[in-house]
C-alpha cells in the first residue's frame, strides 16, 4: 500500500452553493462554517451557500471561503478514519494543508487568509496587475521570455508552474502583456489572460508579504504533525518557524506545484486526495502522473466513493 496525500484547492475553484448541501445534513460541516463567521464577524456562509459569484469571488472573501469549505469537507471525510502521509495546497490551499497537518488552527487560519487577502488586494490598485496562463511551452523558455520582458523595466514572472505545459505568469499589466506575445513568438500554444484582481505570486506582491508578517506574528504557529510539502520550495515542512517564513515568500514566490506532485510521488505517494470544491488539482496530478490515483472529495457522495474503494482496497 503506496502513501497518501491530501490536496487541498486554491482560488479559482470557488462556486457559490459550495458545501451547502453537507452543511445542511451534517452537524459537524455546519458547526466549521458557523465558526468561520464567528471568526469574521459576518455572515460568511450565507455569501459561500448564496453568493452572489461575484462578491463571493473577491480575494478578500473567496481566500476564507475556500479555507472553510475545505475544512468543512475535511471534517466530513475525516470520520473515515483515513489519515494522509504528507498535505499540500495550492497557494491558498496550503493553509487549509496547514490547518489539516496541525500547525495553524481552523481559527487562525480563517483570520490570517482574511489578512492575507486584504493585503494582496491593497498591494496593487485594481487594474495594474494581472496574470495569464500560457500553454505548451517549456519553464526554461518561458523563463528567458519573462526575464527579458521585466529587464526592460516591465515586471513579470513564473507565478504557478502547475504541470507540463501549463504555467502562470504574473506581474505588470503591461509586463503579462508583452511577455505573452512574447511568449507566443517563441512556440507557445496558447496564452489565456485571467480574471484575477491582482498579480498574485509575483515581486508586485512584496509589499503584501512585508505587512503580512504581523499578521503571522499575531497568530500560533505549531510543528506540523505530518508533512507539508510547500509551494515555495516543493520539499517537506514540519518546523513552525520554516513554515512562518515559507507563508511569507509565497505571496511572491512562485508555486511549485509540478515539483511538489513530483516530490509527492517520490517519497512514495501513489493516491492523491483532493479535498474541497472542484477537481482542478486532480486533474493536475493527472497530468504530472497518468498512473496516479486521485479522488476528488466535494460531497457526501464522492466521498463515500472514495471510501468504499480505499477500504477495499485494505481488505
Amino acid at each position: 500500500m503506496g502513501k497518501i496525500a491530501f490536496l487541498f484547492p486554491g482560488q479559482g475553484s470557488q462556486s457559490a452553493g459550495m458545501g451547502q448541501a453537507l452543511a445542511a445534513d451534517d452537524q459537524s460541516v455546519s458547526e466549521t462554517f458557523k465558526k468561520a463567521d464567528e471568526v469574521l464577524g459576518e455572515s460568511l456562509s450565507s455569501l459561500i451557500f448564496e453568493g452572489p459569484q461575484d462578491i463571493l469571488t473577491l480575494t478578500t472573501n473567496a481566500q476564507p471561503a475556500l479555507l472553510t469549505t475545505s475544512m468543512a469537507i475535511l471534517n466530513y471525510f475525516s470520520r473515515f478514519g483515513i489519515r494522509p502521509d504528507f498535505t499540500a495546497g495550492h497557494s491558498l490551499g496550503e493553509y487549509t494543508a496547514l490547518v489539516a497537518a496541525g500547525s495553524i488552527s481552523f481559527e487562525d487560519a480563517v483570520y490570517a487568509v482574511r489578512k492575507r487577502g486584504e493585503l494582496m488586494e491593497e498591494a496593487v490598485p485594481n487594474g495594474e496587475g494581472t496574470m495569464a496562463a500560457v500553454l505548451g511551452m517549456d519553464r526554461d523558455k518561458l523563463m528567458d521570455v519573462t526575464e527579458t520582458v521585466s529587464a526592460e523595466g516591465n515586471p513579470v514572472q513564473l507565478a504557478n508552474l502547475n504541470c507540463p505545459g501549463q504555467i502562470v505568469i504574473s506581474g505588470s499589466k503591461k509586463g503579462v502583456e508583452e511577455a505573452s506575445i512574447k511568449a507566443k513568438e517563441a512556440g507557445a500554444k496558447r496564452v489565456i489572460p485571467l480574471d484575477v484582481s491582482g498579480p498574485f505570486h509575483s515581486s508586485l506582491m512584496k509589499p503584501a508579504a512585508e505587512r503580512f508578517e504581523a499578521v503571522l506574528d499575531s497568530i500560533s504557529l505549531m510543528d506540523a504533525a505530518v508533512p507539508v510539502i510547500g509551494n515555495v520550495t516543493a520539499e517537506p515542512m514540519k518546523d513552525a518557524a520554516e513554515i512562518k517564513n515559507r507563508l511569507i515568500e509565497q505571496l511572491y514566490s512562485p508555486v511549485l506545484w509540478e515539483d511538489s506532485v513530483a516530490k509527492m510521488l517520490e517519497l512514495g505517494v501513489d493516491t492523491f486526495i483532493e479535498i474541497g470544491p472542484g477537481k482542478v488539482l486532480s486533474g493536475l496530478v493527472k497530468k504530472v502522473d497518468r498512473s496516479a490515483r486521485t479522488f476528488a472529495i466535494y460531497d457526501a457522495e464522492t466521498c463515500e466513493a472514495a471510501v468504499a474503494a480505499l477500504k477495499e482496497e485494505k481488505e
